[in-house]
């Protein structure tokens, strides 16, 4: 946290912060953005091009990235502008909803709260979404600490592991991971019938869908389209009927676990939206969506891994009993690297191929050297004398004649 000092009397206050271990590696266009989001992007510039920003005594650009301990200095007179801003009133929450949030908690300590998160709550607001995850999240600020933030997302019918950032560092810590692919999820689902190919790889393009308002998603292997990658494996199956299998999101488009399943013609079992009537299943099977966000795998800030896994609810357990699954069937090695996509193989396949040709080359140049008369690639060089710079040229001597025969030979 970043801690103000302040200097000085009157007008001419000088406001000093200490940058804290939160915002320790960031730029200090985005500490200001952070800390004091009411100085604009073109004052901060201004001060900076004019020497009226420090850093430990020196001057700094806004693309200058700042370290924990070192002290900031805001010009003269903006004290009133460098007051910590007033964060926006929310309402406080009622008993119920701390009973709510705490309830979900499966592990939490300084930089992370991970939730399981109930099927039909959504983690975010939006129209006409007045109960949601992030409005919970104020029961885990404590009086004076930041406020945690979400750091990725589960669609409202999807149940789980969710992620949760204690500070504004931790976020940027773990954002950075999911952007960089390194997080491991995995997900259970049930779906309708039994694919052909127990482990495979799916590799469709995903666009919003046109009319939709965005709220749906289809494939577009067109020049819309956005690469999409899911590793499915089937971990047990009951009959034709359904299969129970493992979900791997190497990318993480919206929605992308139920598109691609829909897609392959194996709906997840409760999707209506996606696998239309075909998605639910005839007798007491739940009409609930059956995808689950069973584990999670990501670097922590202070080291090692946050390795979680979440219970299953209510619905989808008692699913997995009636078509007699066994829970422990479904556990998986996330230690693994994911398999590489379409566009790897094929920039590993022209760098093997570029390397081939280039040893190859070495082998020929190798070879013409070794052989007099050749050159380097191995075609034949015409060799010429050595001249001497401005020596005469000598003639050529000339070849001997024979003795002339006499014309009348003398008879003896």
């Amino acid at each position: 946290m970043t801690t103000p000092q302040t200097s000085g009397d009157g007008s001419t206050n000088v406001r000093q912060f200490t940058v804290g271990p939160d915002d320790d590696g960031v730029r200090l266009d985005r500490w200001f953005k952070r800390n004091l989001p009411d100085i604009g992007f073109a004052t901060v510039s201004r001060w900076a091009r004019t020497g009226q920003i420090r850093v430990d005594g020196a001057r700094a650009d806004p693309a200058d990235r700042v370290s924990k301990g070192q002290t900031l200095r805001i010009p003269p007179g903006s004290a009133a502008l460098a007051a910590p801003t007033t964060a926006p009133i929310r309402a406080p929450l009622s008993p119920e909803q701390i009973a709510q949030a705490e309830a979900m908690v499966l592990e939490q300590d300084r930089a992370a709260i991970v939730l399981n998160k109930p099927p039909g709550l959504a983690t975010q607001g939006g129209s006409g979404t007045k109960e949601h995850v992030d409005g919970l999240l104020d029961a885990f600020a404590g009086e004076s600490g930041p406020r945690p933030r979400l750091v990725h997302r589960l669609d409202k019918d999807t149940s789980g592991v969710l992620l949760i950032a204690r500070t504004p560092g931790s976020a940027a810590f773990f954002s950075k991971r999911f952007s960089g692919r390194t997080a491991r999820k995995l997900y259970w689902a049930l779906v309708v019938g039994v694919p052909d190919i127990a482990d495979g790889l799916i590799e469709l393009p995903l666009a919003k869908q046109p009319g939709s308002g965005g709220e749906k998603m289809m494939v577009d292997e067109g020049e819309n389209g956005q690469s999409a990658r899911t590793r499915y494996r089937i971990i047990e199956n009951a009959g034709n009927r359904t299969a129970w299998v493992e979900l791997q999101p190497l990318t993480g488009r919206t929605h992308q676990l139920r598109v691609h399943m829909a897609a392959i013609g194996h709906p997840i079992v409760g999707d209506g939206k996606y696998g239309g009537q075909a998605a639910f299943l005839t007798g007491s099977i739940s009409r609930k969506m059956h995808l689950h966000a069973r584990r999670l795998r990501i670097e922590h800030p202070e080291g090692d891994h946050i390795d979680v896994t979440a219970p299953l609810p209510e619905h989808f357990a008692a699913s997995m009993a009636q078509l007699g699954f066994d829970e422990d069937a479904g556990e998986a090695d996330l230690s693994a690297p994911p398999p590489p996509s379409a566009t790897e193989r094929k920039t590993a396949a022209k760098a093997h191929a570029k390397q081939v040709r280039k040893e190859r080359r070495g082998e020929r140049r190798g070879r013409g050297a070794d052989e007099p008369g050749q050159s380097d690639k191995g075609r034949p060089v015409a060799r010429r004398k050595p001249v001497t710079k401005g020596a005469a040229k000598a003639k050529p001597t000339p070849k001997p004649r024979s003795a002339p025969k006499p014309k009348n030979p003398t008879r003896k």
